[in-house]
Formats: C-alpha cells, structure tokens, sequence
C-alpha cells in the first residue's frame, strides 16, 4: 500500500512537471476553487435506502494541480437522527485526489469541456459523536466519482452530483478493511466556484509552445527591425544637422545689414507689343495693357511719337496678309487717339505684310509700337 502511494506521489509530480510546460496558471495560487454541498448517506447494508437516509452538508476546497489531476481538503457533517450530543452524528474530513477522466484520455484543450467526469479517492478522520461520556473516532476512505457542468463563458461555476462510497476502516465489521457493512453510500450535489489565476482566467490556458527554427526566424525579424530602426534614426539625424544648419543661415541672413539697390535712370525707350489671333485684326482684351502702356508714356513724354508696324503670319496669299498686318496697325492707332486721346499726328501707323521677327510663325501675328523722342 506504501508503495503504491509513493508511486502515485511522484507520478503526479512527473505530470505536473510536464503540464508546467505546456499550459499557463501553474503557480501555487492558482487554479483554486471553494465548493459547498448537500446531500444525502445512507448504510449500503442491513437498512432501507431513503428510510435511514440522513441530510449530509458539505465544503470543499480544492487545487488543482494539473489540468488532469487535482488534490482537496473536504469537511462533511451528517445531521443528527439519533440521540448523539450534538446536531450531527458523524463528521468526516478528508484528502482527497481527483482526477479528470476527459482530460486524460482525451487531452485538455485550453478550457474545460462543459461537462467533465472525476475518480475520486481519498483518506480522512471519520468523528462519531456519542451520547455519553466519550466520542469515537476512526478514519475512512472514500471512492466516487464527480459529474461536474461547467457554466459561463469564463467556466468559472461549476456544478456537480458526486455519488461516493464512504468506507468506517476501523467498524464493527472489521473483518475486511473494505467491508460492505462498514460502508454508506454518499450522494451530494454541489456548487463551486473556481477563483482567477495569474493567467486572468479561472482555470488553466494552453501556453503557445516555439520550435527554435521559429525563435530563430523570430530573432531574425527583429534584428531586422531594429536595423531598419538604426537607420531611420541616421536619416533623421542627417536631416536634424540640414535643418540647423538652415536655421543658422537664415539667422546670418536676418542679421546681416540690408543691402542697397541703387536704381540708375537710362534713356531706354520702351517698346510695346500687341498680338493678335489668326485673320483677325481687332486688340483682344487681354493685350490692352499694353497699349495702355504707350498711351501712358506718351503723355508722360508730350516730345515723344510713335511708329506702330502691323505684321502677319505666312498663311494665305500676300494682298491677304498684307491688308490684316496694315489693319492690326490701324487698330493699335484707333485705340491710342479714340481712347486716350493721343494725336494722330503723333503715331504712324504701317502695315509690314508677313513678319520674321520671331521663330515660330504664329508669333509674327503682332503690332509693334516704337516710340522715339523728337528732341534727340
């Protein structure tokens, strides 16, 4: 019997040990539950099943070692129902160990099944409370099994029905230790509650397990990234050192004395140019200005005439183009006298037939105003 419990001892711990690493929320505080019970016991033998029944209530705390095997502390009293000294004949506290029959053959797949089988087993001090100048205490054993529902999206309820063979190992009928006469038949149901753990959740999660091909990778990726890093932070390094040296430029430019532009008068003439569209001869809008700026400086300048020579581009015949080149001229002339009011004995307007003042033989389609001072 010793032998067997020290093999079972060390061949839970090899499987904690394993579990360890492969699932989270190992740590001795974790995976704790609390659990209250009521139900029935009645002797297995010599009675009737419901007539000699008495209440049975119940806690339990429970740790759970590993997805698969578990280990509680369980306390039970049984009602009084004879002339004992106290409310309760009996009362049983127990060790017990579970284990999970789903997770074992079926694995544990990162959160409980909503509904889970237990074997229970265990070993505990069994008190009878007599009615006279002494008590009796002997110690049991206790086999069942555990029906547990799993509720909640977090499964941290559970409720369960656990039918239990409670065996007096010291009774009247001594002449087996496991004597159907010494035993009573345990039926409870429960509720137990399942306490979070350093995982955040209220039982065990499955810890994502890497190959060192893949932490290799991994590294490689990182150290990458961290390159990738390095050398933004040259760039903007370099572009930090560009941006003071444009700081210090400007403030060498805002300090620095503001320069003196002397403007020389010149004896420059302007000159003035009024284009025009194909086989048209009348002054757009958008030439006006132009005009506007010889009829400007002949006022200014009364001792000043102007010479305006027409030009046409070589598309058509020459009696065409010199009859537009001739008007464009005519119609600069018209504006300068109608408009503002220039003497026509100031301006000599001249048509020049096809020009070749420019490159491009669209641009010849242009009247050019010369304006000459008298007094030289």
């Amino acid at each position: 019997m010793k032998k067997s419990i020290i093999l079972s001892v060390f061949v839970a711990a090899a499987l904690t040990a394993n579990a360890q690493t492969t699932v989270q929320g190992s740590k001795f505080t974790d995976n704790w539950s609390v659990e209250l019970k009521t139900g029935i016991i009645t002797p297995v033998t010599h009675s009737a099943f419901f007539k000699n029944a008495r209440p049975a209530l119940g806690i339990e705390f429970t740790k759970q070692l590993t997805p698969v095997f578990g280990l509680g502390v369980q306390g039970m009293g049984y009602i009084n129902t004879t002339n004992s000294k106290t409310a309760f004949d009996a009362s049983d506290l127990s060790l017990l160990g579970k284990v999970n029959l789903m997770n074992l053959f079926a694995g544990y797949t990162g959160t409980p099944r909503i509904f889970e089988v237990e074997a229970v087993a265990g070993a505990g001090w069994l008190h009878y409370y007599m009615n006279g100048p002494g008590d009796v205490n002997s110690w049991s054993s206790r086999f069942g099994a555990n029906f547990n529902f799993n509720l909640g999206e977090s499964k941290a309820w559970t409720i369960g029905v656990k039918p239990a063979l409670v065996y007096d190992m010291q009774g009247d009928h001594n002449r087996s230790r496991f004597n159907a006469n010494n035993a009573a038949f345990e039926l409870t149901a429960g509720v137990a509650y399942h306490f979070s753990g350093s995982n955040g959740s209220h039982h065990f999660t499955l810890a994502k397990l890497y190959d060192p091909a893949e932490i290799s990778e991994l590294n490689g990726t990182i150290n990458n990234l961290r390159q990738q890093v390095n050398e933004r932070n040259n760039v903007i390094n370099d572009a930090t050192q560009t941006i003071g040296g444009l700081k210090q430029e400007l403030n060498e430019c805002r300090n620095e004395a503001a320069k003196v532009v002397v403007v020389k008068k010149t004896n420059l003439i302007p000159e003035s140019i009024i284009t025009f569209g194909q086989g048209r001869s009348t002054v757009d809008a958008s030439q006006l200005p132009n005009v506007e700026r010889v009829a400007s400086y002949m006022k200014k300048y009364t001792n000043t005439v102007v010479t305006i020579k027409g030009y046409a581009s070589p598309e058509g015949s020459a009696e065409v183009n010199a009859r537009i080149a001739n008007a464009r001229a005519e119609a600069v002339k018209s504006i300068l006298v109608k408009k503002y009011k220039i003497s026509p004995d100031r301006i000599t307007a001249e048509g020049q037939g096809v020009g070749d003042m420019f490159t491009e033989p669209d641009w010849n389609r242009v009247s050019i105003c010369t304006i000459e001072d008298t007094n030289k």
